[in-house]
């Protein structure tokens, strides 16, 4: 495999991984090629392109077999694309993947309509598809329901369908119901066997959530003691958790989440010495109208209302103009690349906060404009 392709099925691995730890229970880990340790920068990519080996079934049934900490194990092939078809319908480059009837439990698979897969499908490397929900829309515009028992053509050869998920959405703007899904051994059979972009991995259960580590911990110790793995040498294999899923998670979200902070406290800052210069102007411009409101017998109280009301509203207003922005840029979001929502609770959070920024930066020139002496206030030009 060349170390371009090595580098892809890295960033596939790590996206996939992240939107699936999602969905796997607490309870679940996965055993593949590499590990998120693996992915530093190109040169770890490197030696672990060298070093780590791909899975096999023969290491499936060896951990199967021998794991007594593990409830239940499966194993799943890598997508390939594919053109799916059902007569003059057809969707492209739909991920087209193979898997163990087990998947289904461990992975919580819920099923809109018809089933899963079954052993006997699987062993005997039959022709049937398990689809998402946008496939079936696709292919059946009559409903979903209708597609259960229909014919249809994956990558030039005929399946029967069998079951249709139901319907997850998208997770981070990637589509959550567009894949098909067939047998694992029917899937090597028809593609080309398990290698390149099609490598195995497994997923695994403990039998309690107190004994997952050990769990980890044992099918770790035997996928070593299988490879003849010395004790000073590293794992030619990965095992990935919730915590390394959530740690890599944070790896990359961290500077993002610091800048998505800093950013917008920054700009309020700026915000809130800009409202202040502008009030602060407007109290010097509008001395004679203070003067002229004291003599008729405003109070300070009065007038030191009057220009917190403008230096809120004035504030409410950019925060207004911010909120549209937003929405018009998320429609732009939402139209190219993935869903974006704004909900009332943060439109309210943003009006509020930008209130509360016009009040801190209005109490001054208020009380400059309040404390004004009537006399001295009318003789300004």
């Amino acid at each position: 495999m060349k170390f371009i392709e090595t580098l892809k099925l890295a960033v596939a691995a790590i996206w996939a991984h992240k939107l699936r730890s999602a969905f796997i229970g607490s309870k679940s880990f996965t055993v593949q090629r590499f590990n998120f340790e693996d992915f530093k920068d190109l040169d770890t990519i490197a030696v672990a392109q060298r070093r780590n080996k791909e899975l096999t079934l023969d290491d499936y049934e060896y951990l199967k077999a021998r794991a007594t900490l593990i409830d239940k194990i499966g194993a799943k092939a890598r997508a390939s694309r594919s053109l799916v078809k059902r007569g003059s319908k057809l969707v492209e480059d739909v991920p087209v993947d193979g898997s163990m009837p087990v998947i289904s439990e461990i992975d919580n698979i819920d099923v809109a309509e018809g089933r899963y897969i079954t052993d006997a499908e699987n062993d005997g490397g039959v022709r049937v598809a398990f689809i998402g929900m946008d496939v079936a829309n696709a292919l059946f515009p009559a409903g979903s329901g209708t597609a259960i028992g229909e014919e249809i053509n994956v990558a030039g050869l005929p399946y029967r369908v069998i079951g249709v998920a139901v319907a997850k959405g998208t997770v981070f703007g990637v589509p959550q119901d567009n894949f098909v899904t067939l047998p694992l051994k029917t899937y090597g059979n028809n593609f080309g066997g398990f290698t390149r972009n099609r490598l195995l991995y497994f997923e695994a259960t403990s039998k309690t959530d107190d004994s997952f580590k050990d769990a980890v911990d044992e099918a770790r110790f035997l996928l070593r003691s299988r490879r003849h793995i010395k004790t000073d040498e590293k794992d030619n294999f990965g095992i990935v958790t919730p915590d390394a899923i959530t740690g890599f998670r944070d790896r990359l979200l961290g500077p993002t989440y610091i800048v998505a902070v800093a950013v917008p406290g920054i700009a309020l800052v700026v915000g809130a010495i800009v409202i202040m210069n502008i009030m602060l102007v407007s109290v010097t411009e509008r001395t004679k109208e203070i003067g002229i409101r004291k003599s008729l017998g405003a109070r300070k109280i009065d007038v030191l209302k009057q220009f917190l009301v403008e230096a809120v509203t004035l504030s409410a207003i950019g925060g207004a103009v911010g909120v549209l922005l937003a929405w018009i840029i998320g429609m732009i979001m939402t139209a190219i690349f993935f869903p974006t929502y704004l909900s009332i609770g943060a439109i309210l959070f943003t009006i509020f906060v930008s209130g509360g920024i016009g009040i801190l930066s209005g109490v001054f020139p208020a009380w400059k404009a309040a404390r004004l002496d009537p006399i001295e206030a009318l003789r300004a030009d």
